[in-house]
Formats: C-alpha cells, structure tokens, sequence
C-alpha cells in the first residue's frame, strides 16, 4: 500500500499552492486534506492538530509551520482519509508515507523523527 498520497490528485504543477515552488510544504500543503486551519474539511472534520499545535516555541519542526512537517507525532492527523491513533500505533505506517520520506531527505540530518 503507498501512505501520503494527496487526498486531492494534482494534474499539473501549477495546481500546486506557490509556495511550492522552492519552499518547504506542510502535510496539509502536500497531502491537500482540507484540514488546514479555514480549510474546506475543517469544520466537518475539525482542524487537524498538526496545523495548529507547536511543542517548540518557534514552530519550525523540520522547517515547517506548527507540527506540519513533523505529523507523524501527533493522534488525530488523517492517513488515507482516515483518523489516526497515537504515535506508538501509528509511526510504522507514516515512516512508509510520502510525505515523511519527502521531509526526511529535505532535512537530512536536521530531520527531527
């Protein structure tokens, strides 16, 4: 099975949001859930927890806003259109995601698990 496909195909890379083109995306960025804060599936699905929480007082986990580019930590973010469990039930998983691969080899050796 492929985990971190977009939930949303994009034909063209134009389709992509700008900041693509050259600056680190967030999960929501990439995997175009919906569940970014003011995003079209937030109110039916609540605004993911990755798009808005922070462990650090920068934000900047990976180089991303909030924890968008260290989901793989919290419960609550989507995988395949569905709500995940906790980190112990779920990392197996995201380390085969597209997405956490993409921010693994962007980071390097600053990449933060």
């Amino acid at each position: 099975m492929v985990y971190g496909m977009p939930t949303k195909l994009i034909d063209k890379p134009s389709a992509l949001p700008a900041k693509a083109q050259g600056e680190k995306l967030n999960c929501w960025e990439f995997l175009r859930c919906g569940r970014e804060p003011g995003g079209e599936k937030a109110l039916e699905l609540c605004v993911c927890p990755a798009a808005v929480f922070s462990a650090i007082p920068d934000g900047k986990y990976n180089n991303g806003d909030c924890l968008g580019r260290r989901c793989w930590r919290l419960a609550g973010t989507l995988c395949n259109n569905k709500v995940q469990g906790t980190f112990a039930k779920k990392i197996e998983t995201c380390r085969q995601c597209l997405f956490y691969l993409k921010v693994k080899a962007e980071e390097g050796e600053d990449f933060v698990e």
